[in-house]
């Protein structure tokens, strides 16, 4: 009798505990993140110094700018969670930057402001612990691997404005200038500013104490439209792009104003075969915010 006794006291205690590791995590599944980091580009200018290639063979690390982010967090359970966030950042190519001769003539060059609004799924790689676990002082218990890794996949949605630098150094916007004969012929339309995404990517966070969580994360987007950087098929008649839309849009089709036999009409000005890639580095802040009884987050 006395060994049933403990065998029921053990189940019963375990039960406890899971119920209490339960509550635990239930009490904070929400977290606010707040990040700062870097952003990059892989389209049709500039690039490595050779023929264009794909993915990061043809990374140009003097193209990186400034980006930020903030996002809400939603956990699922203790190793899978959503995420709705907004992302900003900065991205441009010149090809200026590159000593390949067939891009360094080219003498085109762009930014453009990325403004990003998506929701993602999230699954860690090591179920995140909570209560005794952390390194709380006073508390005694097993401690935690408190570095967590986890991997994301999602869809985005983000509005883009390419501008391009003119001959007295002014920067204008190039997205409605026609570069590549758009509505002079049936066959070239105009693009949307507002594309669709698919972020993708991996991160690490690390827990400080109970409540506030650092990370660092790598996030890359993959688009469906060839046009961030306004370059992705073959030139124009730079004749005909005056004629219809003025100068400034022939020099923005065109810096050698048709001159250059490599750059004249029909002959390659992008690759309309891959799509245009942008990406975020970024660190953050993460902060648990505590649940009431309705299970949705105290702001007190």
């Amino acid at each position: 009798m006395k060994y049933i006794v403990a065998i029921l006291s053990i189940f019963m205690l375990s039960g406890t505990v899971k119920a209490q590791t339960y509550a635990q995590w239930k009490r904070l599944r929400y977290e606010v993140c707040l990040g700062a980091g870097i952003s990059n580009f892989l389209g049709d200018l500039g690039g490595a110094n050779q023929i264009g290639t794909d993915y990061f063979n043809d990374l140009e690390i003097n193209t990186t700018r400034p980006a930020v982010n903030f996002g809400i967090r939603y956990k699922l359970d203790p190793r899978q969670a959503v995420k709705v966030e907004f992302n900003y950042g900065i991205v441009t190519g010149d090809d200026r930057l590159t000593q390949w001769a067939n891009r360094e003539n080219r003498l085109l060059q762009f930014r453009s402001n990325i403004f990003e609004f998506g929701a993602r799924y999230e699954f860690m790689a090591i179920k995140e612990k909570v209560g005794h676990r952390y390194r709380l002082r006073g508390i005694k218990g097993k401690k935690a691997l408190e570095l967590y890794p986890y991997g994301f996949i999602g869809i985005a949605g983000f509005y883009f404005n390419p501008e391009g630098q003119d001959a007295t150094g002014a920067w204008l916007s190039i997205a409605n200038q026609h570069s590549e004969g758009q509505t002079v012929i049936a066959t070239r339309r105009d693009y949307s500013q507002l594309q669709l995404a698919i972020p993708l990517g991996f991160g690490f966070k690390y827990a400080i104490d109970k409540l506030w969580l650092v990370g660092i994360e790598y996030g890359m987007r993959k688009t469906f439209t060839d046009y961030i950087d306004n370059v992705s098929t073959t030139y124009f008649d730079n004749a005909t792009i005056a004629t219809n839309f003025g100068p400034s849009a022939a020099y923005f089709a065109d810096p050698n104003f048709g001159t250059n036999p490599d750059y004249r009409a029909g002959q390659q000005r992008g690759d309309p075969t891959d799509n245009d890639i942008y990406m975020f580095l970024t660190v953050s802040v993460n902060y648990k915010l505590k649940t009431g009884r309705n299970n949705l987050p105290k702001f007190n």
